[in-house]
């Protein structure tokens, strides 16, 4: 999830090769609910971890991560 535009997430993606597409938050309000920002106000979010169960609720929160390790990192607690 970034606080940039769908086009802007869309050129990221296919720079990198992404198959899938990536969330976008321009009003800032999930980053602000996750702990990613502190207020709306915010012009970029912080690098934090989520991981998220079947029943929709949050499992574990990492209040920083590396972008590159995380999602195995994820992976291993699932």
């Amino acid at each position: 999830m970034s606080f940039d535009t769908p086009a802007a997430n869309k050129k990221f993606a296919e720079k990198h090769g992404f198959t899938f597409p990536l969330l976008c938050d321009t009003e800032h309000t999930m980053g602000v609910a996750y702990g990613a920002a502190d207020d709306t106000s915010a012009r970029s979010a912080r690098r934090v971890g989520v991981v998220i169960g079947p029943d929709g609720k949050v499992k574990h929160w990492f209040p920083k991560v590396d972008a590159r390790a995380f999602p195995e990192e994820a992976l291993e607690l699932l």
